[in-house]
């Protein structure tokens, strides 16, 4: 089960596309984090969403969000599909110990071995304070990120 709103978020430590580590906890204090959890990379559906992200950048970056998409995949395989689809921001490897960062959240499907589309708005305290996840196979709407970036300002 998905962790709720209003409960802490756990802290973790993964590298990201280009191999350094980054801590969840790095971002107190300073800004607040949305928290990508998605499939798998180069996948049609995750490169479809990323995407749209990539062209909204700007409704993370003018309230202070950072973004940070998770997945399963390796650094390497990370790193090759930020390089190819012009991501700039954070990719963060879930790889190993497998998926134990989505498992901590409660959005890994142990089925599938990877996770569920599922994002965490942390505020800069490292409250949760809005989520939402897709059914499996569904994208989330840019629509979605826009509702649970106004709740997360007024909180």
């Amino acid at each position: 089960m998905a962790l709720e709103n209003d409960t802490q978020a756990p802290d973790f430590e993964l590298p990201n596309q280009f191999g350094e580590h980054i801590r969840l906890s790095d971002y107190r204090g300073k800004s607040a984090v949305a928290l990508v959890f998605f499939p798998l990379a180069f996948s049609g559906t995750c490169t479809g969403e990323l995407c749209e992200l990539r062209d909204n950048l700007e409704i993370f970056r003018a309230d202070g969000v950072e973004l940070i998409g998770i997945s399963v995949d390796s650094k390497f395989a990370l790193r090759a599909w930020a390089g190819q689809e012009s991501y700039d921001f954070t990719l963060l490897s879930d790889f190993w110990p497998h998926g134990d960062t989505a498992k901590q959240y409660g959005v890994f499907l142990e089925d599938k071995g990877f996770a569920n589309r599922a994002t965490f708005l942390i505020d800069s305290s490292g409250i949760i304070r809005e989520s939402f996840i897709t059914a499996p196979g569904e994208a989330r709407t840019l629509e979605a990120y826009r509702i649970a970036l106004e709740e997360l300002k007024a909180a």
